[in-house]
């Protein structure tokens, strides 16, 4: 996991919790998205990596 993908997760979730207690629904969603966005950096990171290693292993 990517410091930056972590970073996203993280931010999203702060994001989504204030909006969550402030009744702030455009925060919530942002944070949500926000969220989603550093799961996705995570699984493209890991993809990647298996990618990286199945063209490795092959040689």
């Amino acid at each position: 996991m990517s410091l930056e993908s972590k970073k996203d997760q993280v931010k999203g979730k702060i994001n989504e919790e204030v909006g969550k207690a402030t009744g702030d629904d455009k925060k919530e969603l942002k944070g949500k998205a926000e969220g989603l966005l550093g799961k996705a950096k995570d699984k493209l990171e890991d993809l990647g990596d298996k990618v990286a290693k199945k063209i490795n292993n092959d040689d």
